[in-house]
């Protein structure tokens, strides 16, 4: 079945309907929302709202058009404006994306110090991202993380399709300045060419 089909199925009562379209973008909206958080209690925070954001959805799901957005931009778009909200709750609170759990596993073939040195890395990245203005942060996050296209990003954010490609643009430029000092060491070119 379709998300349309599911949603038809949910306006006419078919209440069950709704554990399949949840089914389906749990996931993805967990992960979008870990990368939005910066809150010092990151996973029970990131749970809770995703699920507020799946119960928003379902109260206004009557309210939803398809015409004027697919069902996958309109849930992201619920679930930042709902991370955002709580956002400015708790303004103080900080954390990283190294605390989301989303660290990849390393290969236990890999040798300790590439291990660690592709660790710091991926530290590097999520640090860098984390420093973007938000719009650029969520542009990207969107882009790179949950490969949506251009016009879902404007849907989601409420831009058009340039500005989204500029948030882009700006978000990449950036994350790559923060960055280009510590992947221009020759000696971590050096590790990663390494094979044994």
């Amino acid at each position: 079945m379709t998300d349309s089909q599911l949603i038809r199925e949910i306006k006419d009562g078919n209440v069950q309907a709704y554990n399949e379209l949840m089914r389906r973008y749990e996931r993805k909206i967990l992960a979008f929302i870990f990368h939005m958080l910066k809150s010092s209690q990151l996973e029970a925070m990131a749970e809770d709202l995703c699920n507020e954001t799946f119960y928003k959805a379902y109260r206004s799901l009557s309210s939803f058009r398809e015409v004027e957005a697919s069902f996958s931009t309109w849930l992201y778009t619920i679930a930042r404006n709902t991370v955002l909200s709580e956002l400015r709750r708790n303004k103080s609170q900080q954390v990283s994306l190294d605390q989301s759990g989303l660290t990849p596993h390393a290969d236990f073939n890999a040798m300790p110090e590439q291990t660690a040195l592709r660790n710091e890395k991926v530290t590097m990245v999520r640090e860098a991202i984390n420093s973007l203005p938000e719009k650029q942060r969520s542009a990207l996050i969107l882009r790179e993380y949950d490969q949506l296209d251009y016009q879902e990003i404007a849907g989601i954010l409420g831009q058009t399709v340039s500005s989204v490609k500029s948030l882009l643009f700006r978000a990449r430029a950036s994350v790559k300045l923060q960055l280009e000092p510590y992947f221009s060491e020759p000696i971590f070119d050096e590790y990663e060419g390494m094979k044994r």
